[in-house]
């Protein structure tokens, strides 16, 4: 029972990181009617602001200790985190410490800014042109957005570090009332799962209960219709991109811990990310949250020893070939709404 509940938390913990990419992916194209390749370059760029925000506070002043030596008889050099010094050692410290968290405030503005400009610089000349140019454009922009993060950053991952109050393993087993270490189980992966379930709850919660948010599902729906009462439909789909791709760049920020950033991690998601889209039905938000974290729970089982003894490799296709056998029993995906895609 302990190794179900284990492969059960590495499913949602992968699926966490689906569902939030599936549904910025979901939210361009259901306002945009967009399929955006370049999703999953959102996804990473996140990742790396993390991985700034650790070098910026990371960046420290030179000072010599006349009274220290170092092997050549020289003043040793003595390096202070600039935080430090304006915040005092303990509260530069823990800032230090926090970097990841602290990412946030960085990715969301960035991301935003980002996703206005590809909107309006690039993906707008693209809303009446067929999927194949969509997704021709957007995946080039992936490629060229992951090159420039790679001038700039290297190849090879950069470890980031989550604070230090959730870097080992807590006893999960205990808190549902297992015996002691039966269920011992990363920190920050539980947190990861709990901050998606956040941001998920805030999307929904926003589309629901804002005005913004009604009239854009009502833009969803009929946008002829909502232009026509006067309201500009068109500026409001603007900022639904920024805000998808501050889902993806929010999912990228927490991920970075768990998964070395790294310039190709993008397009690592990306795939598996619109699978979970079109298993969870194109255009439906529910549903690509709902198939994010079933296709992770499926994929996390078929990880385990047993399985992959008897089926080698089931492992690496486990998500194709559910999406294969929910396509052919339910063409719109599990919750996918008539007449999208449909032609």
């Amino acid at each position: 029972m302990d190794a179900i509940i284990l492969q059960l938390l590495n499913g949602l913990d992968k699926g966490s990181a689906y569902a939030l990419i599936a549904l910025g992916l979901t939210l361009i194209f259901g306002t945009l009617g967009v399929v955006n390749f370049a999703h999953g370059a959102m996804f990473m760029i996140g990742a790396f602001c993390a991985v700034t925000m650790q070098k910026i506070l990371g960046i420290s002043t030179i000072t010599l200790d006349p009274e220290k030596l170092d092997f050549l008889g020289k003043p040793l050099q003595i390096k202070t985190p600039i935080v430090e010094s304006l915040f005092g050692k303990g509260l530069g410290d823990s800032i230090i410490n926090w970097s990841v968290p602290l990412s946030i405030l960085l990715a969301i503005p960035v991301m935003l800014v980002l996703g206005y400009i590809m909107e309006r610089g690039l993906i707008k000349h693209f809303y009446k042109r067929p999927h194949a140019d969509q997704i021709l454009v957007t995946f080039g922009l992936a490629i060229v957005l992951q090159e420039v993060v790679k001038y700039f950053y290297g190849a090879n991952p950069i470890p980031t570090a989550a604070p230090d109050m959730f870097r080992g393993s807590i006893d999960f087993g205990v808190l549902i009332g297992f015996a002691e270490n039966a269920i011992i189980y990363p920190a920050w992966r539980l947190v990861y799962f709990l901050f998606s379930m956040a941001i998920v709850g805030a999307v929904f919660a926003f589309l629901r209960f804002t005005t913004f948010g009604m009239v854009v599902r009502a833009g969803m729906a009929d946008r002829e219709t909502v232009g026509l009462l006067g309201i500009n439909i068109d500026k409001r789909f603007t900022i639904m991109f920024g805000i998808a791709a501050a889902v993806a760049g929010l999912a990228g920020v927490m991920y970075a811990p768990i998964n070395s950033p790294n310039y190709h991690m993008g397009m690592d998601f990306l795939v598996l990310s619109f699978v979970v889209v079109v298993v969870g039905g194109m255009g439906s938000l529910p549903g690509a949250v709902l198939a994010g974290f079933l296709l992770g729970i499926l994929e996390s089982f078929a990880s385990m020893n047993e399985v992959k003894s008897v089926i080698p490799g089931i492992d690496q296709i486990i998500i194709y070939l559910v999406a294969i056998i929910i396509l052919l029993t339910r063409p719109r995906g599990l919750m996918g709404r008539k007449g999208v895609m449909e032609e």
